[in-house]
């Protein structure tokens, strides 16, 4: 079994339940995170577990990106914006691509790259608590990545809502929106999520295979051309004033002040 520094892998009557695992973060995505996680998918994929939970250490699920990752990008190069675009597009992927169901039991908040781990899996519980969105706009960023999935998930009119507003929302909207699949007392999650484990793998594994690989080669043309256009447009992105200004005012926690809107004289 790999050993992980940013995640927890255990696996019990054929469920592997991977926890992302740097509470103090509030589990945010930094690179070693995503890698560490695309590895752990794999093997679970390549290994004989029937089904997979991902679940988050401590208050939240998913914060997305590192506050520490975000001071460091203005600093980077525009191949390494685009291979931190492409380990996070490959990660996104191989959720929506895996072969076997994937449960997400989300603790607490996800937000941006947090809410894509959180609703590409084909079941979402989710504690009453929890807060969902995608506020990459308020910072400058495009949520370029997440765009694609949230497009099948709600609908264009809901999208554009969602991604421009840049606002949260609590379990029960996204639960409504069909977001989230159900809404569980928080100490009860993970039992819950373990026996929809448990319950699926009353289902053929073959059948349940074979169903997950029909949906997907539904979606592959046109996602491979829409992930293609948006790790183009996040690296492109992460290069812009704006992004710039925005990451410089969260960290100042002072609003914003657009570049565009204020022209040299």
């Amino acid at each position: 079994m790999t050993r992980f520094n940013h995640i927890v892998t255990e696996s019990a009557n054929r469920v592997e339940t991977i926890t992302l695992n740097r509470p103090d973060k509030r589990n945010a995505l930094s690179p070693a995170l995503i890698e560490e996680l695309t590895l752990a998918l794999h093997e679970a994929e390549a290994g004989d577990c029937g089904v997979v939970i991902l679940t988050g250490a401590g208050s939240a699920f998913c914060s997305g990106l590192d506050m520490e990752q975000l001071e460091t990008l203005s600093a980077r190069t525009p191949e390494e914006h685009r291979r931190d675009s492409e380990s996070l597009a490959h990660v996104l992927r191989t959720l929506y691509d895996f072969s076997k169901p994937v449960i997400a039991a989300v603790n607490g908040p996800a937000i941006a790259g947090g809410m894509a781990l959180a609703t590409i899996p084909d079941f979402t519980l989710a504690v009453a608590e929890a807060k969902f969105g995608y506020n990459e706009v308020r910072v400058g960023f495009v949520p370029a990545l997440a765009a694609s999935f949230l497009l099948r998930q709600v609908g264009e009119k809901r999208t554009r809502e969602l991604l421009l507003t840049g606002r949260l929302m609590k379990a029960q909207e996204a639960l409504q929106l069909g977001l989230v699949t159900q809404i569980v007392a928080a100490e009860e999650l993970l039992q819950s999520a373990v026996a929809m484990a448990q319950t699926l793998l009353l289902n053929s594994p073959q059948a349940m295979q074979a169903t997950k690989r029909l949906i997907a080669k539904h979606a592959r043309q046109r996602l491979d051309t829409e992930i293609e256009d948006a790790i183009a447009v996040n690296a492109l992105q992460r290069s812009t004033e704006d992004f710039k200004e925005g990451v410089q005012a969260l960290q100042q926690r002072r609003r914003a002040e657009w570049p565009g809107l204020h022209p040299h004289n």
